[in-house]
């Protein structure tokens, strides 16, 4: 049934990442907004929101863990981490394309970028934590208390849009408050959201598989050592 449902939202992402793809090529406008390469958007929001929601799943694991104790809940909020992290890292990379076309370039150090480049930071160490401590209840109790204290920040830079008015653009999106996109634009950047999300949930899957094996194994190896 796993398996199944694995390969169900992986038609539904590589599905829904096409016609994205064909929309933005042929169907929107080339310039729309004024600023070359205006497509990145696509990229880049639906990145930050399928981080933003990986992160907020993981801050939900992470507390079922410290009450519960239940060691999936731990690997959970691992796998959910770790593929939001890598869907942040695509939404950075994809911002300095669009800040070298839009301010000429790579970076800004305003409150948005800033705190968002915090955030990444404080992700890579809760897997920086993860590898370095052995012990798994240890390890598990580090990280859910890192997961929660990384979510705080997630929460500031995603108002921060709101909050600072600086050279990065203004909320474009009509449900934030901003001017809105134009007559069809926005639709195929939440279809990507989507998209992305399906495809993390996948990742996520395997990677949860793959820390309950890892697991196994090291109680196999303690239990070893025991003798």
């Amino acid at each position: 049934m796993r398996e199944r449902i694995k390969y169900l939202l992986l038609a539904i992402s590589v599905t829904l990442i096409f016609w994205s793809l064909y929309k933005i090529g042929y169907v929107l406008p080339l310039e729309a907004i004024g600023v070359g390469a205006y497509q990145i958007l696509y990229l880049h929001v639906p990145s930050f929101f399928a981080a933003f929601t990986g992160f907020f799943l993981g801050l939900a694991a992470s507390v079922m863990y410290l009450v519960t104790g239940n060691f999936k809940y731990d690997s959970f909020a691992a796998g959910v981490n770790e593929v939001a992290l890598m869907f942040a890292t695509a939404g950075l990379a994809s911002g300095m394309i669009w800040a070298r076309y839009a301010w000429g370039v790579w970076w800004a150090w305003d409150y948005r970028l800033t705190s968002m480049l915090v955030c990444w930071l404080v992700y890579f160490s809760y897997l920086f934590l993860r590898k370095s401590l052995d012990e798994p209840t240890q390890r598990a109790q580090y990280s859910a208390v890192l997961s929660i204290i990384g979510c705080i920040n997630v929460t500031f830079v995603y108002k921060s849009i709101e909050w600072y008015r600086t050279q990065h653009p203004s909320p474009v999106l009509s449900f934030r408050g901003g001017g809105g996109m134009g007559p069809g634009m926005q639709a195929p950047l939440m279809w990507n959201w989507l998209a992305f999300v399906c495809l993390g949930i996948v990742i996520a899957m395997v990677r949860m598989e793959q820390g309950e094996i890892s697991r196994q194994i090291d109680a196999l190896r303690r239990q070893a050592h025991s003798y």
